[in-house]
């Protein structure tokens, strides 16, 4: 339980940051004051049900996850879609924090889009399910089809649409501290055709 107790304020510190919100924001609300969240934040002060209840509303997540309890029970996990820039991203990671997971569904495009190159911080994988992906990177205008991979620091101007108008669907890895994704060879396991994987 100590342990359990220990942990809430670096998951709050985490999702707050993750989803780039300041103390004072949060206190704002929330109504919890700005020192309050900042003391439990740092582990200072104990998380109770006071403060936790208004923080899972904010952060719209269950509180199970704002303390990291134990799964019981029902063992199917329960996805709540998000909905931004006319896509659809499903979550499939649920730790607050680190590199996040997401499946993403761009809608067909009767019409083809302009491109609107936007930036941020972190560093981006990504890899076709389904469809034609369109994606811009700085200068370069790129077609992914199905099966193919691509990765990227998000600070780049970048741009995720559909080649030709048709429904894209899309595993993306993605981490708000920019450090890469690697694939990492076995280098005791001898290569076949020159490659160790």
């Amino acid at each position: 339980m100590d342990e359990v107790l220990d942990a809430i304020g670096s998951r709050l510190r985490a999702l707050r940051r993750h989803r780039g919100i300041s103390l004072a924001d949060l206190a704002t609300t929330t109504g919890v004051s700005e020192s309050t969240l900042s003391r439990l934040e740092s582990g200072q002060r104990r998380a109770s049900l006071e403060l936790l209840l208004p923080l899972a509303r904010t952060y719209n997540v269950p509180l199970d996850d704002l303390v990291g309890a134990p799964r019981t029970g029902d063992p199917r996990i329960h996805l709540t879609p998000i909905r931004r820039f006319g896509m659809t991203f499903v979550p499939l990671s649920r730790r607050p924090g680190g590199v996040q997971a997401f499946k993403m569904i761009i809608p067909a495009q009767p019409k083809p889009l302009e491109p609107a190159l936007q930036t941020h911080d972190g560093f981006e994988w990504l890899y076709v399910l389904n469809g034609n992906l369109r994606l811009v990177l700085g200068e370069r205008d790129l077609r992914l089809p199905p099966g193919e991979a691509a990765e990227f620091d998000t600070s780049s101007p970048h741009w995720l649409g559909s080649a030709d108008g048709g429904v894209v669907e899309l595993l993306i890895l993605f981490d708000p501290q920019g450090m890469r994704t690697h694939i990492h060879a076995d280098p005791h396991r001898p290569s076949r055709g020159g490659s160790q994987w």
